[in-house]
């Protein structure tokens, strides 16, 4: 089946103004076996209109949208799609995050402001970053994070949101971003002692910067609340152009017994990106 999706994308013509129908049309969607939550982050889609993707997702048979932010949500809501992982209003600046205390107040600030829109809407995760090391030690960095989570948790505790703090590669992509290892990520998890922060782990992020991708999910996956996709090199698709099994990664992350969501976050390459994105629905629905 995968092999047919992709030739069936090579056919297909670019268009910058794709229109939905023909994919709609397509009646090929698969049952989806429901080991996995499924998302897909709103920006690998940005040439769609919001609109757009709502319906294309529920086309492919899953019903969440990731990294959204409270002008998103009236949108998803009318179509009946989750916002699996939010944004603020604010620029949410990976590069100025938790670790430094000149940023905290404009931060917390805006994760206030938009938690309990988020409780309203019966959304639960909500994305922050460390920032940058700038200089900056690694416990001075944690001492730091830890100073302005507790200062939002109570309240996101009280409404029953979670703050998800995102593992990024500071090899190629994010240059001197501090929360980098997953092992740095769980001990700030264990300072902080909440249920209501956790981990984004980025199954690309981490396979560039530390690899042994499988156990570490089944050490630090109580420390987990979310993950990420994308293929390695380049942050296209997750089939067999790239060097991760991601069917393996599934089945480890069921193993585990995690309920959370399974987000699709890389570039499309394929002429027809819906076919991409419907492949690799496929490729993670173990």
């Amino acid at each position: 089946m995968i092999k047919s999706l992709a030739a069936g994308a090579l056919g297909v013509a670019a268009s910058s103004s794709l229109s939905l129908s023909s994919f709609a049309s397509d009646k090929r969607a698969f049952a989806l076996k429901g080991n996995i939550n499924h998302s897909v982050s709103r920006w690998t889609f940005g040439y769609l209109s919001l609109d757009e993707l709502c319906v294309a997702v529920k086309e492919i048979g899953f019903n969440a949208i990731d990294l959204t932010a409270p002008k998103d949500w009236p949108t998803m809501q009318k179509h009946g799609v989750y916002s699996s992982m939010c944004y603020t209003s604010g620029d949410n600046n990976l590069n100025k995050g938790l670790n430094n205390p000149m940023y905290h107040q404009k931060l917390i600030d805006e994760y206030l402001e938009v938690i309990p829109i988020m409780a309203k809407a019966g959304y639960k995760n909500l994305i922050c970053f460390t920032g940058k090391r700038e200089g900056m030690d690694d416990e001075t960095g944690m001492k730091n994070c830890s100073t302005a989570l507790q200062k939002i948790l109570p309240i996101a505790e009280k409404n029953g949101v979670t703050m998800v703090m995102e593992l990024l590669n500071s090899k190629i992509d994010h240059k001197d971003y501090m929360c980098n290892h997953v092992e740095w990520g769980a001990e700030l998890c264990k300072r902080v002692g909440s249920e209501h922060f956790k981990l984004l782990f980025d199954i690309y992020h981490m396979q560039i910067q530390e690899g042994d991708i499988i156990r570490n999910i089944r050490d630090y996956h109580q420390f987990i609340a979310h993950y990420h996709t994308g293929g390695i090199p380049g942050r296209h698709e997750i089939n067999d152009t790239q060097e991760l099994h991601y069917p393996a990664v599934m089945r480890a992350i069921v193993e585990t017994g995690y309920k959370g969501y399974v987000a699709q976050e890389f570039a499309p390459t394929y002429k027809n990106k819906l076919d991409s994105l419907k492949e690799s629905i496929s490729i993670c629905d173990v």
